[in-house]
């Protein structure tokens, strides 16, 4: 389970401020924690794992410390990596409208009983989540993940029903108007004989 992406060096000591993907970071980040890292295969840090020795919140950011990391030149190796860990069962969510981003990944989009794509990946902004969905022919929609849009989401079904605005999906016809005015100035060029 991805629980947060290192974004910046902070401070000459090693320190990195945290993008979270967590809603529990100081149980996530206590000392000790341990994190599997997603970095380029070129990095030092390829094939390694990361350890808090702190975390705290500075300015209303988050920020760790991490083993092996003592100075600034080390966070700025680590900018980037995103952290995971192995999710325990018993931290799986009770609640009916909470998912974690891999339950989600994989699943069937469902449109009017058709299946028209499949999620690939879960973006988080602090407005929404969006579901980043793959069409056929490998188009990627941003489905905001709301209720009125995303109405039944069924992890053991494995699909996602959705409810989308006209034009989520596909391209809007030209308008009646415009449609007519073009098609009347097509009509009249042909009418018109070339001048001489």
């Amino acid at each position: 389970m991805r629980v947060g992406r290192l974004v910046k060096a902070h401070g000459l000591k090693g320190a990195l401020k945290l993008e979270l993907y967590t809603d529990d970071p100081e149980g996530r980040f206590t000392p000790g924690a341990s994190f599997t890292l997603q970095v380029p295969e070129s990095s030092p840090w390829h094939g390694k794992r990361l350890t808090v020795r702190e975390f705290r919140w500075m300015n209303s950011h988050p920020v760790a410390f991490f083993d092996g990391v003592d100075d600034r030149s080390g966070a700025e190796e680590l900018v980037r990596a995103i952290l995971w860990i192995d999710q325990d069962e018993e931290d799986i969510s009770a609640e009916d409208d909470a998912w974690y981003d891999h339950q989600l990944v994989g699943l069937d989009v469902v449109r009017d009983g058709d299946v028209v794509g499949r999620v690939v990946r879960v973006d988080h902004f602090p407005a929404q989540d969006l579901l980043i969905v793959r069409l056929p022919g490998d188009r990627e929609v941003l489905v905001p993940f709301v209720k009125a849009i995303v109405p039944e989401v069924d992890v053991p079904g494995g699909r996602i029903l959705v409810t989308p605005p006209a034009g989520l999906f596909e391209d809007l016809p030209a308008e009646d108007g415009a449609g007519a005015e073009a098609e009347a100035a097509a009509s009249a060029d042909e009418d018109d004989p070339e001048e001489a």
